[in-house]
């Protein structure tokens, strides 16, 4: 027997971007050809995309777990990565994807609408991309950006144009058998339907769907019995349907405090004041519920329901019901808006807009938010002092820099970027006058040695070969001899 599934919890992780190679060219009598090392490839991205054949969310309940491919690194030769292939997930007509807090990332109805989830990485650079006319021959790479990781709630809202709602056994499931093609399970015992049913109905020129919701009971809206797992599928329904037990044996049961019953838990459920309603009193065929179907009527008619006697067994006023459906189902198609195209909206950066911002904390240190700094952090290797001083560079052109400065920030102080933290040296930045030593290092990064450098070595030598201008005024004057 299938089992179906309405709600889970996914686990998603995109591809992570491939690392960037470090490469020389060389080659017989050409031993420095230059750097060409190659980018690394993209991660790829995790996306949701409504399938018209998945009908239920069984699948992820048993796989919860989503990776998306890693994207290579790069290699020499200027050879590329190739790019993690993209996963894509095929989900229901109708669901709904939440963060863990409840909050809605996406409501995917129609068949074909897609939702990126989970982004992939950016491949890091090679250092053939990284060089330019000052870092002619880099010895770093950029290292791979991580792909996104997310956790997300799926909820399965079941689009139909009509809803079936009542007490257990009150015949949802024998009307949307007799009416469609739909077969679900049918027994003369309450809770025998435990999953929400799916009929599509044809009247003429006419087609809609309709749902058998099961599971509505006194305290539905509130946990009770299973109303609280299925009362989502009504919230799309463009026309309620209240099916009635009219032959029912319970004590304390009838049509009116059935009907009141349920409109309490929908109300308490909320959003569904303003379906229409049609009312149909089920099990005619028997001689009692004919009766009480004669007594009731006047007073659902008063209080503007429109009724209909009907019969499973004996398909009696089925007819006259499924047209009232269809009737009131192209009255809302009419009163919908129309459809509009994908609009794409472009949202440019105001001229202000640094693209980051700086937030000072109470223990006096600084975070630094925003995307670039935070994506240029992931992607340094900071084992390699060059790759660190580049870093470096491009946050003060970003004007990183500055913006610590006037935000009170003092040598020393903490930084913090993303997940890294760092000691903030505002001098550290040397501009365009920089000319890059050996590669893979930095003298900007360099500590301060005791020992004097060869430069100072020579400026003492050539300062004791000077002689003092004291000695010069003491020293005996030179008699040339006479040539006489």
């Amino acid at each position: 027997m299938t089992t179906f599934v309405d709600r889970v919890v996914l686990h998603m992780q995109a591809g992570d971007g491939g690392h960037g190679c470090v490469s020389i060219h060389r080659e017989k009598f050409k031993p420095f050809g230059g750097p060409d090392g190659g980018n690394g490839g993209h991660g790829g991205s995790v996306s949701l995309v409504v399938d018209a054949q998945v009908t239920t969310l069984l699948d992820f309940h048993f796989r919860p777990h989503l990776k998306a491919e890693n994207g290579k690194g790069g290699a020499g030769s200027n050879r590329d990565g190739a790019n993690g292939r993209d996963l894509v997930i095929k989900v229901p007509n109708g669901t709904v994807v939440q963060s863990l807090d409840g909050e809605v990332l996406a409501d995917l109805v129609g068949v074909g609408t897609t939702f990126e989830a989970a982004r992939g990485g950016r491949g890091g650079r090679g250092n053939a991309s990284l060089a330019n006319a000052r870092r002619k021959a880099p010895g770093f790479a950029e290292l791979g950006e991580p792909g996104d990781k997310l956790d997300v709630v799926l909820e399965l809202k079941s689009v139909a144009d009509v809803g079936l709602v009542g007490f257990p056994s009150a015949g949802k499931s024998s009307l949307i058998s007799v009416i469609s093609a739909a077969k679900p399970k049918i027994a003369d015992y309450p809770f025998t339907t435990l999953v929400p049913n799916l009929g599509v109905v044809r009247v003429d020129n006419h087609t809609f769907t309709v749902a058998d919701v099961p599971g509505l009971i006194p305290g539905a809206a509130t946990g009770k019995g299973l109303g609280l797992e299925f009362l989502r599928h009504v919230e799309r329904c463009a026309v309620l349907v209240h099916v009635v037990d009219t032959a029912t044996l319970e004590p304390g049961r009838d049509p009116l405090a059935d009907i009141d019953a349920i409109e309490s838990e929908l109300s308490q459920y909320g959003g569904l004041a303003d379906r229409p309603r049609l009312v149909a009193l089920n099990k005619v065929d028997v001689p009692d519920g004919k009766d009480l179907a004669d007594i009731v009527r006047p007073d659902l008619e008063a209080r503007g329901f429109r009724v209909f006697d009907v019969s499973t067994a004996t398909r009696e006023g089925l007819r006259e019901l499924t047209y009232a459906m269809a009737e009131l189902v192209e009255e809302g198609r009419r009163a919908a808006p129309p459809a509009e195209p994908t609009r794409i909206v472009i949202r440019p950066k105001a001229v202000d807009d640094a693209g980051f911002t700086i937030e000072a904390e109470a223990d006096g240190s600084y975070t630094v938010r925003g995307s670039r700094p935070e994506r240029w952090v992931k992607q340094t290797n900071f084992d390699n002092d060059e790759a660190v001083g580049y870093l470096a560079d491009r946050l003060a052109r970003l004007g990183v820099e500055e913006k610590l400065a006037k935000a009170g920030a003092q040598a020393g102080d903490l930084v913090r970027i993303g997940e890294r933290e760092f000691d903030w040296q505002p001098t550290l930045y040397a501009g365009a006058d920089f000319v890059p030593g050996n590669r893979g290092t930095d003298v900007r990064l360099e500590e301060k040695s005791n020992r004097p450098s060869a430069s100072d070595r020579l400026a003492a030598r050539k300062a004791r070969r000077v002689r003092p201008e004291d000695e010069i005024e003491a020293a005996p004057a030179t008699v040339e001899p006479d040539d006489d």
